[in-house]
């Protein structure tokens, strides 16, 4: 990653010359500065790990104030940040020494029923837009975790329940706004500025600011079949060739995450199983009630649970249903690969490091893909990578900062035993803070030399550069 700290020196020479007191009466939104009220709850972000101080956080009320601060950041040669949820692992919407625009207040969601088109701010989280769209029981491909915001799912591809039917969440993305390096304001689609559209999807954050996104969206819901269904520890073995069986043979319609961890003291688990080895799978399935019934039966069949809330829910339920395992302010740690599929050689792994874990709040989680994914060429948009059938990830989280060492330490041991089931691709998404070089590389494969090429033409001083970076290419 580019050390951005190390540009600091200049931003602090803009502050005491006066340059943020000429940029604050421009914006319509507030400009916070370190010794203003809300400045440290402004940098605060999702994981606790990442503690950076920004020299000035521009709240963004519109597309205007977006323009302003990046000419402004281009002008005084100042590192530059974008914040929309603040959720990702590698703390991306902070920087030292730069200046962060905060489009968390840029939150409006506009859905066109017949067109079945929804447009939304880059500050939305996920359960904005499906709050939204489930009144007209439809829903766009987004995550797992409704609190995540839209904008870094989908600059970094972005994946959920519904990607095996739909793709990955860029894929279904129809147009974005985009605030340029040179601070204009250009639309990206497959009509204009096709190869800036193709680089956003899947690219991160590189090549410009988007401040509007244009979504396709399906008929979901707004009843489905889903929830969350475990058993002991003890049964594992027998749990994850369940899973494996289930998830070779399900349709699209159906997604089927598991998951290996201590039991939290959740209401839906039994008392005397809290804090005791489970293994989990996620449901979701979001074709007719009907199938989805008949299909998670073998679950529900499967031994005694420990826990089921298996059943007919809301769609906007199940998009929140994992909200309460993933809250603001723990430490989190993750190691991730792309898997080519589920054998019973990683499933036997996922158990022996899961039996290690050692914090309550950290698992082992198996995510499904293919489907629509695969159905698309890999260098239909940046995100690449459609040769993958499962996502692994190790998700460390624990709560003092006097335990860093010990949890990092089983994720990265148990990520060091895991590789040799990867594809040799991996999710940008799930990339942690020191992950970068080739590591980034390998979240685009093939795709990689043509951003590079993108990053060129949009970005060649490489202005946005507080994310996975991708250096500009040379003519």
């Amino acid at each position: 990653m580019t050390d951005i700290s190390a540009k600091a020196p200049v931003a602090s020479v803009v502050v005491g010359g006066g340059g943020l007191a000429d940029l604050k009466p421009k914006l319509r939104g507030s400009l916070l500065l370190p010794a203003d009220p809300g400045y440290d709850d402004a940098r605060s972000i999702w994981n606790a790990m990442i503690d950076r101080r920004p020299v000035a956080i521009a709240r963004c009320l519109g597309v205007a104030d977006v323009v302003t601060s990046v000419n402004f950041a281009r002008e005084h040669h100042m590192p530059l940040a974008i914040k929309g949820g603040g959720h990702n692992i590698s703390g991306l919407a902070i920087a030292d020494g730069a200046l962060v625009l905060d489009m968390s207040a840029m939150r409006g969601v506009w859905v066109d029923p017949l067109a079945r088109v929804a447009r939304a701010q880059a500050g939305c989280l996920l359960g904005d837009v499906d709050r939204e769209t489930q009144l007209h029981g439809l829903a766009a491909c987004f995550g797992f975790v409704s609190a995540t915001g839209i904008a870094g799912l989908t600059l970094g591809g972005g994946f959920g329940y519904l990607s095996r039917r739909f793709g990955w969440t860029s894929d279904t993305v129809l147009a974005m706004d985009v605030v340029t390096a040179d601070g204009r304001l250009v639309r990206a689609s497959e009509k204009d500025n096709a190869d800036l559209f193709w680089g956003l999807r899947g690219g991160g954050g590189n090549f410009g600011v988007v401040t509007g996104f244009e979504y396709r969206l399906e008929p979901v819901g707004p009843e489905i079949v889903g929830g969350a269904i475990a058993w002991p520890g003890e049964h594992a073995e027998e749990v994850f060739e369940l899973y494996r069986r289930l998830a070779d043979s399900a349709p699209p319609e159906l997604a089927l995450v598991a998951g290996f961890r201590l039991a939290p003291p959740a209401p839906w688990i039994a008392k005397e199983f809290h804090g005791k080895p489970i293994a989990a799978v996620f449901v979701c399935h979001s074709g007719s009630v009907a199938d989805g019934e008949t299909l998670v039966a073998p679950l529900k069949k499967f031994r005694t649970p420990v826990g089921d809330i298996v059943q007919r829910r809301p769609y906007a339920s199940q998009q929140s249903l994992l909200d309460a395992t993933q809250p603001k302010g723990r430490r989190y740690y993750w190691k991730s690969e792309y898997l080519p599929g589920i054998t019973a050689d990683l499933t036997a792994k996922v158990l022996e490091h899961g039996r290690r874990i050692t914090s309550p709040h950290s698992a082992v989680l198996l995510f499904p893909l293919g489907g629509a994914i695969a159905r698309l060429p890999t260098d239909h948009s940046a995100v690449g990578n459609r040769d993958a059938g499962a996502v692994l990830n190790l998700a460390a989280s624990w709560e003092r900062a006097d335990d860093d060492a010990r949890n990092i330490e089983w994720a990265r041991t148990a990520w060091s035993d895991m590789r040799r089931f990867s594809t040799g691709g991996t999710y940008v998404n799930f990339l942690t803070e020191e992950e970068t070089g080739d590591r980034v590389q390998a979240a685009y494969g093939a795709n990689y030399r043509r951003l590079a090429d993108v990053k060129a033409k949009w970005d060649p001083q490489n202005l946005f550069r507080a994310n996975k970076n991708i250096a500009p290419g040379s003519k």
